[in-house]
């Protein structure tokens, strides 16, 4: 009898606690810019919409300006696991290693009776701790039947495409869940690599955006000028960096005697990976559009701005349906909430490591401290506690979700964390809330983008480059495309010395070390 008696109330106090702590569902994707998520509008809402992150957005709240500490796939993942700047959680640049045995949110929140998971990217170098259960790819990963790292170290290969199949596996987490006799709230981070370069579709959305044209962004052809010297000197351009086969998906054996201009640098490892039947499928549809391509560029049918503008369209329509599979393998998550009960006390959140450029100043990747790779997109549905359709405009980073999630738990937020829990502006309340936000880029050069730092606040930006002592200022309000910088003009000089105050106050609040220059 009191073995039964101890049963119900560990039955009852464990069916409290999952009651009063929501669980939390994390999708994050890689490189989703926000102007892809036709929640957030733009000219691509209508020809590509996203409907099931919309749907969030709807039913929760789509933050306006929500930004990275540090635009790279790596240092991003440590900042939210930590809450703290690259430089205090010491993952700085991809290539690093995360320390394993560091404070992380996961494991407070598994230290306090959350079930954990992780599923899908992870690209930190380490193995995950903190985390009931984990399958994560190495490094970026594969699009097409990837390898997963299992718990026990074992990689196994799973035939199918990488968005679906990290889906499959957080469903079948859940669904394991359901039978265990204890009722934990959880914390489920799905993790997709896409729409990360090199932006290859599920073979069923080959040709989804053939019958639309892709509005090109105005700064198509940036020439640099009136900003940093450093920017020309990029390696990230349509124009001169993708690559005709690993991202424009013109193989070699397609060319023939057509001799394209470099570069070629990286082959087609993804589709080295295909099976003969994904082969057929993706060469059905590529082989008769690259012959075409090619016949009009052998023919000298075709001049340089022709070529960017053909490479932006392939590049978007790729682009844009590895987001498809993303927004339907949500969908697909949202479902399987509602069908098991769960929507009313699960807390379901979308957001991306980073912004990416979609030919905005020529570029693709990320990186620069420009808008379009700064931000990132965050939407957050919260039933009964957050306002349906609400569009915050307060400035937050990813240093702010660790302690979010902590204060969702109702846990309490060490004190080394350098974010702030964002409840308060679920609530409304934001009086106190921050004016300004610090950015760092720690990389060694990658794609010739050099170390640079700054500050933003609600309407203007200040970049500081130290490889050449270069200051940079824009006012977003009047120069939203960020394309002259005003740090010279007369008449933004109290302004350039209020903004390098404020830098430097920022730089001192969270420690942050001296410039390499």
């Amino acid at each position: 009898m009191k073995h039964i008696y101890a049963y119900l109330v560990f039955f009852i106090a464990t069916a409290l606690q999952a009651k009063e702590r929501p669980n939390i569902l994390f999708f994050f994707s890689d490189d989703h810019a926000i102007k892809t998520i036709s929640a957030y509008g733009g000219p691509l809402a209508k020809i590509a919409p996203t409907p099931n992150i919309d749907r969030l957005a709807n039913e929760g709240a789509l933050f306006l300006n929500s930004f990275c500490a540090n635009s790279i796939c790596g240092p991003s993942r440590a900042t939210i696991l930590t809450g703290k700047h690259s430089h205090i959680n010491g993952f700085m640049r991809n290539g690093n290693r995360f320390n394993p045995n560091q404070w992380t949110v996961a494991k407070a929140l598994q230290d306090s009776g959350y079930h954990t998971a992780v599923i899908g990217k992870w690209h930190l170098n380490t193995n995950p701790q903190g985390f009931d259960h984990w399958e994560v790819l190495p490094g970026q990963g594969s699009y097409y039947n990837p390898v997963f790292i299992q718990m026990d170290g074992k990689r196994k290969r799973f035939e199918g495409y990488a968005t679906d199949i990290t889906t499959d596996k957080a469903i079948a987490w859940l669904d394991k869940r359901k039978k265990e006799a204890n009722r934990k709230p959880f914390f489920l981070m799905c993790q997709h690599k896409a729409p990360h370069r090199t932006f290859a579709p599920a073979i069923r959305h080959l040709g989804a955006y053939d019958r639309v044209k892709i509005p090109e962004p105005k700064t198509l052809f940036d020439d640099y000028q009136n900003r940093s010297s450093t920017l020309a000197k990029n390696e990230m351009e349509i124009d001169r960096h993708l690559d005709w086969a690993y991202d424009i998906k013109i193989r070699k054996d397609e060319r023939g005697e057509v001799n394209l201009p470099k570069p070629d640098r990286y082959g087609t490892p993804e589709y080295n990976r295909m099976t003969p039947m994904q082969k057929m499928k993706w060469n059905s549809y590529f082989g008769p559009k690259n012959k075409k391509f090619l016949k009009d560029f052998s023919k000298g049918k075709m001049k340089n701005q022709d070529v960017v503008r053909w490479k932006y369209q392939r590049y978007m329509r790729n682009y844009l349906s590895t987001v498809k599979a993303v927004d339907e393998n949500v969908g697909r998550m949202l479902e399987y909430i509602d069908k098991n009960n769960l929507t009313k006390n699960t807390i379901v959140i979308y957001s991306s490591d980073q912004g990416f450029f979609l030919g905005e100043h020529g570029w693709y990747d990320k990186r620069w401290m420009f808008e379009e790779s700064f931000r990132m997109p965050f939407i957050i549905r919260w039933p009964d506690s957050i306002k349906p359709g609400s569009k915050p405009t307060k400035l937050i980073q990813n240093i702010d979700y660790a302690p979010t999630f902590l204060d969702i738990a109702k846990l309490e937020i060490p004190i080394e964390v350098q974010g702030r829990s964002l409840v308060p502006l679920f609530q409304g309340i934001d009086k106190r809330w921050r004016k300004s936000i610090y950015y760092s880029y720690y990389e060694l050069g990658e794609h010739a983008v050099p170390q640079h730092f700054g500050v933003r606040t609600a309407q203007h930006k200040l970049i500081y480059f130290p490889i050449n002592k270069e200051w940079n200022l824009f006012d977003l309000q009047k120069d939203p495309h960020e394309l002259k910088s005003v740090h010279f003009n007369p008449a933004y000089e109290k302004k350039l010395n209020d903004l390098k105050n404020e830098f430097y106050r920022l730089r001192e609040y969270f420690n942050a070390p001296a410039f390499s220059e």
